[in-house]
């Protein structure tokens, strides 16, 4: 028997179940651990912890926040070999972490949760997991969701897209066994993912056509190695690491103001951006191509140093009009022009916003997740606790992401909140809480209020969204402010039963 299904005698050893490997499943895993709380199963739908960063081993994968503050602030990485992480030393320092502090004995791999459904009358969660093909049911009193966001990736909803008889993949699924070498490869998408792949396939590829919807704001990235003398102080004078970290911070945290206090700010930043491009792209006509025409932020903020010089190389075109049908052998545009392609890889980012939960879960009631997020997009209270769906928490849920700073200190954030949850409900001698209805509608009405002084609502259409405009994915103000929001529970704001 898992953890998650030996008998639980009292909530001061409550069977809880833990969806994702992540750095929110681990980080949660952790805090467990530290509290005595060892009956928890972390259940993992890939053959390996990681979660994105397990994913995602396109050519260039990075991180776009620096390494000592993209990290466990109890667990520092002297050792770090660049500003910003690359994929492979991010998912090293993951499983070091799982290795580290024990949590690796409490991951089941290749264990899908496929549904959570609250059984009302003995209080606790009935969740299946599929494994290796077959269909289980365990029982937790504790569902902690931890999946993230970006996990589920998007193929874009195009006409003929399964007519395509070449090779097709999208970026968080990379076909390493697939040569590029010499081939005609077509890139749709211009986001985080594509902007750092692209620099590095380009010299590969006989072609690459970049089929771009809307220019984003790329900015340089500063990286570069952290060299032998750096990492010995960090090693042997940790209070160093400390104060890098701290200093990056608050220098990312800086950029708050211009994103959800006064957006005009951002005139600055946006003269600098067009003065990179300017500089990076002499070709007039692609410079044009490349030109955004929404404000700063509203989009995601890109770091490159090398994406523009690679979209200038003479094998590569970049292609702006939209895209009408994907036939056989390739590409067909608005304008009828036929662009052969060997290859297609999809930089379509991921499943955000009008989609359902990331897997089925039913609440009191018989209420819904999905159904309800699908109607009134995704919403909870501090991104963790949605009412009518008792001892079921998020992290990295509705309204948490962040466009300036690292959702490390997000993730830690409502770790912390959890923890005290827990705390609270065997302190009570409780059986389940349910966050109140009334608490969670006033926090997302005053979250969207606030929401609408930011840049995330300025003009343009994002992931960000919903269809309806609605801004679902980010947190309206200064990440230390949420979690002052976060750093207690308030029992006023749940209801407890006994």
């Amino acid at each position: 028997m898992t953890p998650a299904q030996a008998p639980s005698a009292s909530t001061a050893t409550p069977r809880i179940a833990i969806v994702g490997s992540g750095f929110a499943g681990i980080g949660m895993a952790i805090r467990l651990l530290q509290m005595g709380i060892t009956s928890f199963t972390i259940y993992e739908a890939a053959n390996d912890i990681g979660g994105t960063w397990r994913d995602n081993t396109y050519p260039g994968a990075a991180c776009d926040v620096p390494s000592h503050l993209y990290s466990f602030s109890f667990e520092p990485n002297p050792a770090w070999s660049r500003a910003f992480g690359g994929q492979a030393e991010i998912f090293a320092y993951l499983k070091h972490c799982a290795s580290k502090y024990g949590v690796d004995r409490y991951v089941r791999c290749n264990a899908r949760v496929a549904e959570a459904r609250f059984d009302e009358a003995r209080q606790v969660w009935q969740v299946d997991i599929e494994a290796n093909g077959v269909l289980e049911r365990i029982e937790a009193d504790v569902v902690i969701a931890a999946s993230g966001p970006l996990s589920r990736p998007a193929m874009p909803q195009i006409a003929g897209l399964d007519n395509f008889k070449g090779k097709l993949f999208h970026s968080a699924r990379w076909d390493h066994a697939y040569p590029l070498e010499g081939k005609r490869v077509a890139v749709i998408g211009t986001g985080a993912s594509a902007i750092q792949f692209v620099p590095q396939i380009q010299p590969r590829v006989a072609q690459l056509d970049l089929f771009q919807r809307t220019p984003p704001w790329i900015m340089p990235k500063p990286d570069k190695p952290v060299g032998p003398r750096a990492q010995w102080w960090f090693r042997h004078w940790p209070f160093t690491q400390r104060f890098v970290r701290s200093a990056i911070y608050w220098q990312l945290e800086s950029r708050a103001i211009a994103f959800v206090v006064n957006p005009k700010l951002m005139k600055l930043p946006m003269k600098f951006g067009l003065s990179y491009l300017e500089r990076r792209v002499k070709d007039p006509a692609l410079r044009a191509k490349l030109t955004p025409t929404y404000r700063l932020g509203c989009k995601r903020v890109l770091l490159s140093s090398d994406y523009y010089p690679a979209l200038g190389q003479p094998n590569v075109e970049v292609v702006t009009n939209g895209i009408r049908e994907i036939v056989v052998d390739g590409i067909v545009t608005d304008d009828g022009t036929h662009h052969r392609a060997d290859a297609i890889i999809c930089g379509t980012g991921f499943q955000v916003n009008d989609v359902g939960a990331p897997f089925d879960v039913t609440g009191l009631g018989g209420a819904d997740l999905g159904a309800l997020w699908l109607r009134d997009g995704p919403q909870a209270y501090l991104g963790t606790s949605v009412a009518d769906f008792p001892n079921f928490f998020m992290i990295v849920g509705p309204n948490t992401g962040l466009g300036h700073n690292s959702m490390i200190y997000m993730i830690e954030s409502q770790v912390h909140y959890i923890a005290d949850c827990l705390r609270e409900l065997r302190r009570r001698n409780a059986r389940t809480m349910n966050v109140r209805p009334d608490v969670q509608r006033d926090f997302n009405e005053r979250l969207q209020q606030d929401m609408q002084h930011s840049v995330w609502v300025s003009g343009c259409t994002s992931w960000y969204q919903t269809r309806s405009g609605k801004v679902t994915a980010l947190w309206p103000g200064f990440t230390f402010s949420f979690r002052k929001r976060t750093r207690r529970m308030r029992p006023d704001d749940y209801r407890f039963v006994p």
